[in-house]
């Protein structure tokens, strides 16, 4: 009992000691420095993790079922079948053939051949063709005592490959034609003269042809023309042309410069039939270096081409040099999508001309012609072409153009005082007359394709000429139009047809006189009757490889002068046979 009694007496005495040194005793202040921020975070719950018991005193129990099924098999005539996608009817391809041969026959002794045949190496990189065409008559003409003969044979061999950026080939063309200069009037000359003639002329032509085509370069293409032409009179020409073109695209623009350099020369043996002595022969030699810089704007339904051509020309044979600035500017702008298109353009050029390209044009000229180049100032042209209808197609355009030296064709005139070697200085051959020439022109034309298998068209020429040397135009209609059709009847059976006009030349008969100039001969001029022309064909494939035609010409049986006092022939028809073959 005592022992308690201390204890708690020592215990409260301890507790007052501390109340009274909590008064009495100044404990000071002391600064606390938080090193990381309060951060609280809240704990998981404790969750009580346990499972309902079921403590009821009924428990139902599932009562089990049993069941059977009753199966009765009943009667069917259905049968499934697999469904079919129908099919396309396939046109069969066309079974082509790479080579063929053409022979034909008919009146006035006319002659038809023609034979080709296209060879493909290589899986067709590399392409061989040859070809051998021939067409002649040695029929005679009523109008004239002389022979009016005509043979144009030619053989042409080129080869040609094909790469992935670029392409290039070769070819080689020999050409023998013959015509007759038979241009004089039953009667005009007694039988002693007729008998002594010898009107026929030969034309020989050898050329070679050379292309180069580059894809991803600067440097486009490239052409490249060599040509040997003689006839029977020793007259000869040499041609060589080259045309390589740049294209240099700048921005979004396109730059193209076409360059060309064009050499001619020749000679002729005897001199002009304005001259009663044939005491000289005729030399030329032309020579052109051309460059044309253009610059191609794309801008939506504009299409405009700027350019300039500019040419250096040289008349070697008489030391006279020239140089040129002709415009090369073209356009185009669709009014109404592809129903109008409105063009127009200013171009002009230095021509080359050459006895070759004469004799192409007018094969009765005479071996005794002066060769000069065609200084085109300008040719300015305005027109609309497009779609009328989806099968229906239109263009008019009106152009002026403005020529100097224009090479026109003039008949020689009768020169009874020459004794050359072939008779052609009896007003039966024609000169190139230059002049300078100020044309205004009128084109129109419409193409229909009624269907795939019928087309025709028409087109018509209005000119009017105005010359510095007050003469005609010579030989130069105001008025020519064509039309033509093409109807592929059935598979077996097809017709074509073509129909042109020519209006009214004018030509000058003269007669040529000792120590006279050209402009004192005894002179006339004749005009020319304006003419139709009908022609038409029709054949028959018996199958992909035989076929049976027939061609008829000058149908109407016109007697007209396709030239002054050269006479065509009248109805002609030609029968022939085609087939197409492997090789």
């Amino acid at each position: 009992m005592c022992k308690r009694i201390n204890i708690i007496s020592i215990f409260f005495l301890s507790l007052w000691g501390g109340i009274s040194a909590q008064e009495t005793d100044n404990i000071g202040t002391e600064t606390v420095t938080v090193v990381k921020p309060y951060s609280p975070t809240v704990s998981d719950a404790f969750k009580l993790k346990s499972s309902p018991q079921l403590d009821d005193s009924i428990v139902l129990q599932k009562k089990k079922i049993n069941y059977s099924i009753f199966s009765v098999p009943v009667a069917s005539t259905f049968t499934p079948a697999k469904g079919r996608a129908s099919r396309v009817k396939k046109t069969p391809p066309p079974t082509l053939f790479n080579s063929y041969a053409s022979i034909g026959l008919g009146n006035f002794n006319n002659a038809l051949v023609d034979v080709y045949t296209s060879r493909e190496f290589n899986r067709g990189e590399n392409l061989l063709d040859v070809g051998l065409s021939h067409h002649s008559s040695r029929g005679d003409i009523e109008s004239t005592p002389l022979d009016a003969d005509f043979y144009n044979t030619s053989l042409d061999v080129s080869y040609a490959k094909k790469d992935r950026d670029l392409d290039w080939g070769a070819s080689l063309g020999l050409q023998h034609q013959l015509y007759n200069w038979y241009g004089v009037e039953q009667g005009e000359f007694d039988e002693t003269v007729i008998s002594s003639l010898d009107e026929t002329q030969n034309y020989f032509n050898a050329e070679a042809k050379a292309h180069l085509n580059l894809e991803d370069s600067f440097f486009k293409k490239g052409n490249i023309l060599l040509r040997r032409f003689w006839d029977a009179t020793d007259s000869g020409e040499n041609r060589v042309v080259l045309q390589p073109t740049i294209e240099l695209p700048i921005t979004e623009e396109l730059v193209t410069i076409k360059t060309k350099v064009d050499y001619v020369n020749g000679s002729f043996e005897n001199t002009s039939l304005n001259n009663t002595v044939n005491d000289s022969g005729i030399n030329y030699s032309q020579f052109q270096v051309g460059v044309t810089p253009s610059l191609l704007i794309l801008r939506d339904d504009l299409t405009l081409n700027l350019g300039a051509n500019l040419v250096f020309g040289s008349d070697l044979e008489n030391s006279d040099s020239s140089f040129f600035i002709y415009p090369a500017v073209t356009a185009s702008y669709r009014l109404l999508d592809e129903s109008v298109i409105a063009y127009g353009g200013i171009e002009g050029e230095l021509r080359q001309n050459s006895y070759y390209d004469f004799v192409q044009d007018n094969p009765y000229v005479s071996p005794t012609l002066e060769i000069q180049p065609t200084d085109q100032q300008y040719e300015g042209y305005l027109g609309l072409k497009g779609q009328l209808l989806s099968n229906v197609g239109y263009n008019i355009k009106g152009s002026y153009t403005a020529e100097n030296r224009r090479p026109l064709f003039l008949l020689n005139p009768e020169n009874l005082f020459r004794t050359d070697d072939k008779g052609y200085f009896y007003g039966n051959s024609f000169q190139v007359f230059y002049d300078d020439l100020k044309t205004l022109g009128i084109f129109a034309e419409l193409n229909v394709d009624v269907n795939r298998n019928f087309t025709f068209g028409i087109n018509a020429e209005f000119y009017d000429y105005d010359t510095e040397t007050d003469n005609p135009a010579w030989n130069l209609p105001s008025i020519k139009g064509s039309l033509f059709m093409d109807y592929q009847v059935n598979k077996q059976w097809y017709f074509g047809a073509n129909l042109f006009y020519v209006g009214e030349r004018d030509d000058l008969v003269a007669q040529a006189l000792e120590n006279a100039l050209p402009s004192e001969f005894p002179a006339s001029i004749v005009t020319l009757d304006g003419f139709f022309d009908v022609n038409a064909h029709a054949g028959y494939r018996f199958n992909d490889q035989l076929t049976i035609f027939v061609k008829a010409s000058n149908i109407a049986n016109n007697d007209y002068q396709r030239w002054a006092n050269f006479r065509v022939q009248t109805f002609q028809a030609l029968a022939g046979v085609s087939y197409k073959f492997d090789f």
